[in-house]
């Protein structure tokens, strides 16, 4: 742990909260540290160091939650933050109209580390500033780029998490990322194309493997394609899209819908609510019976695979849509019990040591099917090929929606043959994904992941994974971006 003395501080708040005579208690203690290197335009335009520490204190008093949390880690700040949260949640329990109860969760203690070859904090910023201007010098040399942009992300939490209840927890958990982008000009008009390695819990050899200057030329020639290629013709098309498409595709018509607070209009305010109210489980036809989604924060490297939530539960996998009908929920020891559920499905996370944990999106994914995707594309007559993610738009019970892309491609005659662009897709959740009819098969499956999902006011960034394979749609509406 970065601080020897965090036990002792952890373990003074749970006196405190215990003798408040409060039924549950826990404390986190966090230190983050993290790191942006940002490049435009053959220049490394910035580098961002962060180291940030404090702890949060989470109490349960006659039914009423209270949270109180610092930046000071020392024996005299944690008492007073441990007592203003017992005060809190006394306020709340005075008011609240229904009681809080926590479902049964085992006693953990367990020590979780992410595993790594290469800590990217200790690769020589040099190194990684070569790389980045290498990588645009690259592209812009393909004359109509003209401009191009690079990053490169990681961050290391260490984390101490004890309740009232026995649970001891230590983490030390990492995560990296990078991209490059190249924008052309043809006649007036700009088009960017990106590559990007998902967000995960693994170290630099995440980099090191994506291999940048290999992708360049791929990358800076379709972005003049991209610009160069004809306007969508609108109208009805079967679609084909990639795994990174999907990721978001995924996140935002069945991740957020899954959470149990927004299905039990607990969470309302940040674009909030669900069309996946509780009735429905069990019933609804969600998909087709080729849609199996399936949430899994066990899968090693994925981000929300971190062997604990932040209610000391453990990561779980189960069905969120088994073959087109819809199953499950993220929970967390509060809702759990308003479906019937003994246990936490563990997906209760704060982006911070000074946040509340909530409900948040598990690594929720698209399970394969056994076609490939030159038998996929095959079976196209008139059809889009899309890669990326690009412009969306999604309403707060997350039905209604339009997509846009990074990357399309024509599919004539089972054939992909040129780029187009400004491709919007829109339609209505269980109508589009009933429209799938195939999944590409486990070689194809790829993860791409979120670290800026927003919930909650005050708002929270959370950080989840999405896999799939290649999958088509049917008779999906196209129009003109």
């Amino acid at each position: 742990m970065p601080n020897a003395d965090w036990d002792e501080l952890a373990e003074l708040a749970l006196r405190r909260v215990t003798a408040s005579g409060a039924e549950y208690g826990d404390i986190r203690l966090l230190r983050s540290v993290s790191q942006t290197i940002g490049g435009e335009d053959r220049r490394i335009a910035s580098i961002r160091d962060t180291d940030d520490t404090g702890f949060g204190v989470r109490v349960l008093y006659h039914g009423g939650w209270g949270f109180a949390a610092s930046s000071v880690c020392s024996l005299e700040e944690v008492p007073r933050v441990a007592d203003l949260a017992v005060e809190i949640a006394r306020g709340s329990a005075s008011l609240a109209s229904e009681k809080v109860r926590l479902v049964e969760e085992p006693v953990h203690h367990d020590r979780v580390v992410t595993a790594r070859r290469i800590d990217p904090f200790a690769v020589p910023l040099e190194q990684k500033t070569t790389l980045l201007r290498e990588v645009m010098d690259y592209v812009q040399r393909q004359p109509e780029v003209v401009r191009s942009s690079a990053s490169l992300w990681a961050r290391r939490d260490w984390k101490l998490f004890l309740s009232t209840e026995g649970t001891r927890l230590e983490f030390d958990l990492l995560a990296s990322q990078g991209e490059f982008t190249a924008t052309a000009r043809h006649d007036g008009r700009f088009a960017s194309r990106s590559f990007s390695t998902p967000h995960l819990r693994t170290g630099y050899e995440l980099i090191a493997e994506a291999n940048f200057l290999a992708e360049a030329p791929r990358v800076a020639a379709q972005a003049v394609e991209k610009v160069k290629a004809p306007a969508v013709r609108p109208g009805l098309y079967d679609l084909v899209l990639d795994p990174e498409h999907l990721s978001l595709t995924i996140h935002e018509s069945c991740g957020h819908p899954s959470e149990l607070d927004r299905a039990l209009g607990y969470e309302a305010n940040y674009a909030g609510t669900s069309f996946l109210t509780t009735d429905r489980r069990g019933v609804f036809r969600y998909g087709s019976p080729h849609v199996n989604l399936v949430a899994d924060n066990t899968e090693p490297d994925t981000l929300a695979a971190t062997g604990y939530d932040d209610d000391g539960v453990t990561c779980q996998k189960w069905d969120i849509v088994r073959e087109g009908l819809f199953v499950g929920y993220c929970t967390n020891r509060e809702v759990a019990s308003k479906i019937g559920e003994t246990r936490s499905r563990g997906s209760n996370r704060a982006d911070s040591w000074g946040s509340v944990p909530i409900v948040r999106i598990a690594n929720i994914g698209l399970e394969p099917g056994t076609a490939s995707l030159d038998e996929l594309i095959a079976d196209v007559k008139r059809g889009i090929y899309i890669e990326g993610h690009g412009s969306y738009s999604i309403d707060q019970r997350r039905y209604n929606f339009q997509f846009g892309g990074d990357a399309f491609w024509l599919i004539e005659n089972g054939r992909r043959t040129h780029m187009v662009r400004d491709v919007i897709y829109h339609g209505m959740t269980p109508e589009f994904w009933g429209a799938c009819d195939g999944v590409a098969d486990r070689t194809h499956r790829r993860r791409y992941g979120f670290i800026t999902c927003g919930k909650g006011q005050p708002g929270q960034s959370g950080w989840m994974t999405h896999a799939a394979s290649p999958a088509r749609f049917r008779r999906i509406e196209v129009i003109k971006g």
